[in-house]
């Protein structure tokens, strides 16, 4: 496993680095922390030559280059299981580029030549301590988004925000509204992603954070939040279960939070009525696909509530019903049923199902199209095909139909009953 603090576990030759550069930031405070990742993220303070120096090591290994930022020097290599960024220095010396971090656990430097850590603000000393404290007021004045990251990394460690920090937070708050939505949106997609991130989602809002994106919260969303925090906690022992709820990536943009804990989570945070749901998606810049799989968990309600007044029960055809409505954003569907209370055995029944994928009723196949009913029938397309379609599904769904002849046969008796003159 590669880690910030051992260069030669990086991809690339640390001797190619100018004797001045220095690893920062969260690469540093993880390796510390003995924090494990498949991927390799770093980040490196420079002096001067930051986008020259990206550049050679980028050519030297043929791998991808991009500047970030030209005006700043900042810039990037991209290796297979690595990203390297390179910046430049801001200020006369490191130290002063620590000092205008946004917290002390970030502020820790690295300098790979002489293997020694730089730690001017103490940062160690709060890792140790488990704390998030800020640089300085200043620091969180000048990029307010750094307010929001606060509870998001504290859930994303399991740390506590030092208490003068999070008066401070409260009093910045209404800077927040000078964000763009786009940066709002990243860091609310990577507080609810975190196992533990619906209680510092709860602090953020309790401290004023969320009033300008998200008004319509009531207690009724806290709660809800904190009852898939519990099912979380205690998820079924179901093989490949918990891969399940990571796997959310039809609908979501490569390099966000891709997770259907994530979905189950907003879905509880949306507005009351559809119209003003979509405008807070929307908004938030939240894709029309993802906006969609969100929805469909919201759509999947009655069949729950139905569920739950039945102790747990669902008749064949709303189960066929439950998992067509769901579609793909069923994860987020089961864990919301296990935060609404449901026996844990009625929605292990379920998750089985899904994840058997040529189960009938979970992953039912159409067993005509409306091209068949018309040729079958001498019908042009029209209302009447779909009044057809609809009533061969219900029959599917009740385990009446099995085969395509099946549906055939029954579709031109019910045509020709619908037919028949009335008396």
């Amino acid at each position: 496993m590669a880690s910030a603090l051992i260069p030669k576990t990086w991809p690339f030759d640390s001797r190619l680095l100018p004797e001045t550069a220095c690893v920062v930031g969260g690469s540093v405070r993880d390796a510390l922390l003995e924090r494990q990742a498949d991927y390799l993220d770093l980040d490196f303070v420079l002096p001067d030559g930051a986008v020259a120096i990206a550049s050679a090591i980028a050519r030297r290994y043929r791998v991808g280059f991009v500047v970030l930022d030209a005006d700043n020097q900042i810039a990037r290599a991209v290796f297979d299981q690595a990203t390297i960024d390179f910046a430049q220095q801001v200020g006369p010396t490191l130290e002063t580029d620590l000092q205008r971090r946004d917290f002390t656990i970030n502020a820790i430097a690295y300098h790979p030549q002489s293997d020694r850590l730089i730690d001017p603000l103490n940062g160690i000393a709060d890792l140790r301590q488990q704390t998030l404290r800020m640089v300085s007021r200043e620091n969180l004045a000048e990029d307010p988004l750094r307010l929001l990251r606060a509870y998001r990394q504290a859930a994303q460690l399991g740390f506590t925000i030092d208490s003068n920090t999070r008066r401070t937070i409260r009093e910045l708050a209404p800077l927040l509204k000078t964000i763009a939505a786009e940066r709002i949106r990243h860091e609310l997609d990577a507080l609810l992603s975190q196992t533990n991130g619906a209680a510092c989602f709860q602090m953020a809002w309790q401290d004023g954070l969320l009033t300008t994106w998200l008004p319509h919260l009531t207690d009724a969303h806290a709660k809800q939040l904190a009852a898939l925090d519990k099912a979380l906690a205690n998820l079924p022992q179901i093989p490949g279960y918990r891969n399940l709820l990571y796997s959310w990536k039809d609908a979501v943009p490569a390099g966000h939070y891709r997770s259907w804990i994530k979905a189950a989570r907003l879905s509880c945070l949306l507005p009351p009525d559809e119209e003003a749901a979509n405008r807070w998606l929307t908004r938030l810049k939240y894709s029309r696909s993802e906006g969609q799989a969100i929805f469909r968990v919201l759509q999947t309600q009655p069949y729950l509530e139905r569920m739950a007044e039945q102790g747990g029960d669902l008749s064949r055809s709303d189960q066929f019903f439950l998992f067509k409505t769901a579609g793909n954003s069923f994860p987020a569907v089961s864990l919301v049923a296990l935060a609404m209370d449901m026996p844990t055995s009625s929605v292990v029944d379920l998750v089985e199902r899904y994840q058997t994928h040529d189960d009938p009723i979970a992953h039912p196949v159409p067993l005509v199209s409306g091209k068949d009913l018309m040729r079958l029938l001498n019908l042009k397309s029209g209302p009447q095909i779909g009044q057809l379609l609809s009533a061969i599904e219900n029959a599917q769904a009740q385990g009446q139909l099995i085969s395509a002849d099946d549906a055939l046969i029954w579709a031109k008796e019910w045509f020709l009953k619908q037919e028949e003159p009335s008396a």
